[in-house]
């Protein structure tokens, strides 16, 4: 159902792989310890990424070796190993492709979010700069797709890596591989058989995806897998109330720790202790019954706080769920009053608003529902994309 072919362009010198790959730009806040330490690295992708000059960063990074040429269509199995939250070891295995560009009327590709006009004209800006795609979206496919990589990870991996972030993001202690598959290959033409059986459902990277929609590119870099981990998608909040004004409406629950609650339960961080608060009522409809709706609905009004808030960093910051002791500094330092946790939504949830999406463009989850962990590294390939 999506069309693919193998990806063309430029990816790191295999020496200078773990210099050169980042995290996605989205995760790394301006300012941020994890900002200042990709900003020391000279070779990093986040200076194409996120810098003031990307066109003159992605030359010098040719220029000095860091991104080799590689012109011969390719897939590119990815296989990460991490401790997984019940401290299990988990491999989660993916492939980047380069996917055909379709509107979302042609129910190929689905999304399940609302996107931000600032955040898609940035990626616009930043591809005709480059004339590359640098970071991939992430997607979920129903295809059967995890037998022909495993098959893929027998050979010999072009990338071996662990990386090191110093513990400030969730890809910080990843083992991950990385299998050259050609398009030409028997391997090759079975990952382009097997995901052109079923639609691709966006998990992460929406204004990635609509920025290559509305840039006109025939295709995209994206990352597809079977199975994903989400994560609750937390928030600490500032509201024009105060708690201690909107506490006695709030029906409150004292509670010894700040933890991730049970479902249509949400649990309250404040310098006064921690708090549950349950919701009142849970609608049928897909997205009414998420958490993140009824919060919205329930919660945010006795804070004083409205929809038109949310991208406002003086209201509101967004942690995913193994960030609840930041999530706690950030509230004892009296940068944000209050922090919430949620539970994560299900994969269920996600793919039943997608597929309600389809009858009606308006049924899309809130912004910031959901947290896809691991997140992907961006620079284990950039894509040289072409214009319809």
């Amino acid at each position: 159902m999506v069309a693919t072919v193998g990806l063309v362009g430029f990816r790191p010198a295999p020496a200078l792989v773990a210099r050169v790959t980042s995290p996605p730009y989205d995760v790394i806040k301006p300012g941020s310890a994890l900002w200042k330490l990709l900003e020391a690295e000279p070779l990093s992708l986040f200076h194409i990424i996120l810098g003031s000059e990307p066109a003159a960063a992605f030359d010098r990074l040719r220029a000095e070796g860091a991104l080799v040429p590689d012109d011969e269509p390719a897939y590119y199995v990815y296989e990460q190993r991490y401790v997984g939250p019940e401290g299990r070891d988990e491999t989660r295995l993916g492939v980047f492709v380069a996917a055909e560009v379709t509107p979302y009327e042609a129910k190929q590709v689905i999304r399940h979010e609302k996107t931000f006009d600032d955040k898609v004209k940035g990626r616009i800006a930043l591809a005709r700069a480059t004339g590359h795609t640098f970071g991939p979206v992430f997607a979920l496919t129903r295809a059967p797709l995890l037998a022909v990589l495993e098959r893929c990870t027998s050979a010999a991996a072009l990338y071996e890596l662990t990386t090191d972030l110093r513990g400030l993001n969730d890809l910080h202690g990843i083992r991950s591989r990385i299998f050259r598959v050609t398009q030409a290959s028997e391997e090759g033409a079975a990952i382009q058989r097997v995901l052109a059986s079923d639609p691709f459902y966006i998990a992460d990277g929406h204004h990635r995806y609509h920025a290559a929609l509305r840039n006109g590119q025939r295709h995209t870099l994206v990352y597809v897998t079977e199975s994903a981990r989400i994560q609750a998608y937390n928030r600490v909040v500032r509201g024009t109330r105060s708690f201690a004004d909107a506490r006695a409406a709030l029906r409150l629950r004292s509670t010894d720790a700040f933890v991730t609650p049970p479902k249509h339960t949400f649990c309250l961080y404040t310098r006064e202790g921690s708090f549950l608060v349950d919701a009142g009522h849970v609608p049928s409809d897909v997205v009414g019954r998420l958490d993140c709706s009824i919060l919205e609905r329930e919660v945010y009004p006795h804070l004083g706080l409205e929809h038109s808030m949310i991208a406002d960093p003086a209201h509101f910051d967004y942690y995913p769920e193994s960030q609840l002791a930041q999530m706690k500094d950030a509230v004892d330092r009296g940068d944000y009053e209050l922090a919430i946790a949620l539970h994560p939504v299900t994969i269920d949830e996600l793919v039943a608003v997608a597929d309600a999406g389809l009858e009606s463009p308006d049924i899309v989850m809130p912004e910031k529902s959901t947290f896809f962990a691991p997140k992907v590294l961006s620079g284990l390939f950039v894509f040289r994309h072409t214009l319809r």
